[in-house]
């Protein structure tokens, strides 16, 4: 239940608070004053689709707060405390650059979930929704809705979805010879290349390495020798092994004399082990550096075959992880016939199950039918329609095993609005009357299969008059009976049902239009309904006329609620 609304800025409404009652609640007022922009103030707060544009002329942003009752299961699904009070608080502002700033009880949230917050507070009907039921299309979806088939629903879309994968899967694997042939002649060649090439990660920077130092083995050699030489000497110089080992022999004998020379001895003694070991390293450094004159051609010659390879496929694991891919879209390809024939077998089994599903739901739709057709006619005839006859008709779905996205059914409302007519497609024969009329009687029904607290309804009334606005009336007072209901008209017959009736009207002041709502106490609405039955001329007459039909109006109501 919307228990209260606080709007600003928002086209001609600078500020305005209204606090709804249950039951029916009316607003009325003379055309442009402001009645349709409470209902987008409305759709706004309840995350509903706006734009900068709804903000009044030299204001810098537009807001609207909202205060329900109810909401608990959004709550518990996006993890979000709920009032002490029980109340939920929902507030929207829209900025002049056209960013939007959503909370749910002074948390921020995404317009989606406040969306489906307002979607399980409320629901809106209208203009828009006339022109719904013009589409044959959301038929099916008004007769799932009525007979609570959702699981039964989803059911059968896992299943379709299910066979729609299967399909998609073989029609990968379905291709003709000619490409079967190409795709094979591709795989072989480049896994075939690959594998010959019998790279191993890592061999392309190793080989590198290698090459630079046979490029440079000449210098390397030289140089290495000539520090062996250095160390263990030549033909014509003693080694620095050997001039070392000659100083200790000097030292040692002068350690005899001197303290100091015995500690220098000792040094030059780890010295000499040192260069000895060094010298052995040197030698074998030596030895290492005698290289094959073929070595080097037989290096060019591999790296020439990795290069070619990496330029292809990327690094050396990149080449092993498609070579690995390749043999496996082989395998999968040689062995497509048997992947075919089972994938086959497996649509056959999902088709059925699917098929199963369909006919199933189909079933319970037909049912359900059937007692929508009543409820409806039974409606409709409450609305001074009582000659009008409503039909669902069902047809089967054409392509490929029958089936579509929503099951087996095609699915479309037909009516004919006067006694002995042949039930046609609502576009060609309602009126516009007769199509508010026909959306009211959905409304009604379906209403008693959903949790909504609140109905709000925006043009009910158009193209309706006379008796049939009255029994409108009537049918959105029943209504109210089980839920809160919210209503902009212009007729009197629906106005003087209300529980609580909202005057909605503008004034012009320093060259401004302001719009002010105001809550109506029985004088206000014996002048507001005199004013919808007369026009601005009031007289006694008038004001007899809307009183009296204001006192019937409450007899009828108190007899409903006996």
């Amino acid at each position: 239940m919307l228990k209260f609304l606080h709007i600003e800025n928002i086209a001609v409404i600078e500020k305005a608070d209204i606090e709804f009652a249950s039951g029916l609640n009316v607003m009325t007022g003379e055309t442009g004053a402001g009645k349709s922009i409470v209902i987008d103030a409305i759709t706004a707060v309840t995350g509903g689709r706006t734009s900068k544009d709804i903000i009044r002329t030299g204001a810098d942003a537009a807001s609207v707060t909202a205060v329900f009752t109810g909401g608990d299961a959004w709550f518990e699904d996006n993890g979000l405390d709920p009032d002490e009070s029980g109340d939920v608080f929902m507030s929207r502002k829209i900025s002049a650059d056209g960013k939007s700033t959503c909370r749910v009880n002074g948390a921020p949230v995404a317009a989606t979930q406040m969306r489906e917050l307002g979607a399980a507070l409320l629901d809106i009907h209208g203009q828009n929704d006339g022109r719904k039921l013009l589409d044959e299309g959301a038929h099916i979806a008004y007769l799932d809705a009525y007979g609570g088939l959702d699981d039964a629903r989803n059911e059968y879309k896992a299943a379709y979805a299910a066979l729609r994968a299967k399909k998609a899967e073989i029609e990968k694997f379905s291709m003709d010879e000619s490409e079967k042939e190409r795709r094979i002649d591709t795989l072989r060649y480049q896994t075939e290349e690959i594998e010959r090439a019998k790279i191993k990660p890592g061999e392309h920077d190793e080989l590198a390495t290698r090459r630079e130092l046979l490029l440079n083995a000449s210098k390397l050699t030289e140089a290495v020798e000539s520090a062996f030489e250095a160390l263990y000497g030549g033909d014509r110089t003693d080694g620095a092994v050997a001039l070392i080992g000659e100083a200790q022999e000097h030292l040692d004998k002068a350690s005899r004399y001197s303290g100091s020379a015995r500690a220098l001895s000792e040094r030059l003694t780890d010295l000499k082990y040192s260069a000895q070991d060094i010298s052995d390293d040197v030698r074998d450094l030596r030895s290492e550096l005698e290289f094959s004159p073929s070595e080097l051609d037989a290096l060019e010659a591999r790296l020439d075959t990795l290069r070619r390879i990496l330029r292809k496929y990327g690094s050396e694991q990149e080449a092993l992880d498609h070579m690995a891919k390749g043999q496996a879209e082989l395998a999968e390809i040689e062995d497509m016939s048997d992947r075919i024939a089972k994938l086959e077998r497996e649509i056959d089994t999902c088709a059925k199950e699917a098929a199963t599903r369909a006919a199933g739901l189909s079933d319970m739709r037909k049912a359900a039918a059937d007692t929508l057709q009543k409820q409806v006619m039974d409606e409709l005839s409450q609305l001074s329609m009582p000659g009008a006859r409503f039909v669902v008709e069902f047809g089967t779905v054409s392509g490929e095993y029958s089936l579509r996205g929503d099951g087996c059914d095609d699915v479309r409302f037909l009516m004919s609005a006067n006694a002995g007519e042949t039930p046609g497609r609502i576009s060609r024969i309602a009126s516009g009357g007769e199509l508010a009329r026909i959306m009211l009687a959905l409304k009604s029904v379906l209403s008693g299969e959903q949790e909504t607290g609140t109905m709000v309804f925006d043009e009910v009334d158009s193209g309706v008059s006379g008796i049939a606005a009255q029994r409108v009336g009537e049918k959105l007072a029943t209504l109210a009976r089980r839920r809160q209901v919210l209503c902009v008209t212009h007729l009197p017959q629906i106005a003087v049902m209300a529980d609580a009736h909202f005057e909605i009207k503008k004034s012009v002041t320093s060259g401004r239009t302001f719009t002010h709502i105001d809550t109506l106490d029985a004088e206000g609405r014996k002048k507001e309904i005199a004013r919808l039955s007369g026009g601005e001329n009031i007289t006694i007459t008038t004001l007899t006329s809307a009183a009296e039909q204001l006192a019937a109006a409450e007899a009828w109501k108190e007899n409903m609620r006996m």
